[in-house]
């Protein structure tokens, strides 16, 4: 796979600036394998506390119309606060739902650099008390909510944790990170060992950070630095995906290391030979396969009635 994309030598998101990286995100997300049925999917806008928030609902395959509430995830997409919709996150989320047997709510929170930091966090924190409050006309069991996401939607997840222990709710009952994003001023041995050639490159990382960021001070911020919280203590349990070979391998499992620390139940699993991106490639990459299957098997645990 890496030698095909070697051969494409398409420009960075970087070079590409924000329009062209947004196309091509969405390009590349139309070529993976067709959508897997669900039992249903719903468009939706909510009201958040600035914006209207657009989200989609998916409820897993074989989901009868008289079946009982279902617990509920509050899925954020990656794209590195730049890219990435509802659109290009369908086919997780569809597999994410069925894997999980889980209602999926996918959030298309505002993007940087039009809406910088910290608008789409509080957009995912406002999605997650939605459902929370609001979620039961979606067939969804309020007290069984999680969060999840990859990459900077992982980040997210972590942050909207965190936010919802300082602000009192909604109560979370997991969290699902996907090799997150945890530390804008980090350094970490992954990020130059694996900088170039795997798909998510340095290059693009710091672009994605200096168009999420105005300041790049605010990466001080917990909210955009979620492992630089004085504690992490009293957050949902947690399973952390990393890929060998992603520049954020190592502060994904350091953010493990941080919680466990503080006394929450996690679990870290590092999948070898992958990289950043591979949870999106089932169909592609066997051990996407592998990792979904992971993920929704530590939902269904946790959400268990």
């Amino acid at each position: 796979m890496l030698d095909l994309v070697r051969e494409l030598n398409l420009p960075s998101h970087a070079q590409l600036g924000v329009a062209g990286a947004r196309e091509l995100d969405a390009l590349a997300a139309q070529m993976r394998p067709p959508p897997v049925p669900v039992a249903s999917v719903e468009g939706r806008v909510i009201t958040g506390p600035e914006v209207q928030i657009p989200i989609r609902v998916y409820t897993p395959a074989g989901t009868s119309a008289d079946a009982p509430p279902l617990p509920t995830v509050v899925s954020f997409h990656g794209g590195g606060f730049v890219v990435g919709s509802l659109d290009t996150h369908d086919r997780v989320a569809r597999r994410l739902a069925n894997a999980s047997g889980c209602i999926v709510v996918s959030v298309e929170y505002r993007l940087a650099p039009e809406h910088p930091f910290p608008a789409g966090v509080e957009d995912a924190y406002a999605a997650t008390r939605w459902v929370a409050e609001d979620g039961g006309e979606l067939r969804g069991d309020p007290p069984r909510i999680a969060v999840a996401g990859g990459s900077a939607g992982a980040h997210l997840a972590a942050v909207v944790a965190l936010l919802a222990r300082e602000r009192g709710g909604p109560r979370l009952a997991f969290q699902l990170l996907v090799y997150p994003v945890v530390d804008m001023g980090g350094d970490y041995a992954s990020r130059g060992k694996n900088g170039e050639g795997y798909l998510l490159s340095l290059e693009d990382m710091r672009w994605y950070q200096s168009q999420y960021l105005r300041d790049p001070s605010g990466g001080s911020d917990v909210r955009a630095s979620p492992i630089r919280a004085p504690s992490h203590s009293g957050l949902p349990p947690a399973l952390i995906i990393t890929a060998e070979y992603d520049p954020l391998r190592d502060e994904g499992e350091a953010y493990g290391e941080r919680l466990r620390e503080a006394g929450v139940a996690v679990r870290v699993s590092r999948y070898r030979g992958m990289v950043h991106g591979f949870f999106g490639m089932v169909g592609v990459l066997d051990r996407a396969a592998d990792a979904m299957e992971e993920a929704g098997s530590a939902l269904r645990e946790a959400l268990a009635p």
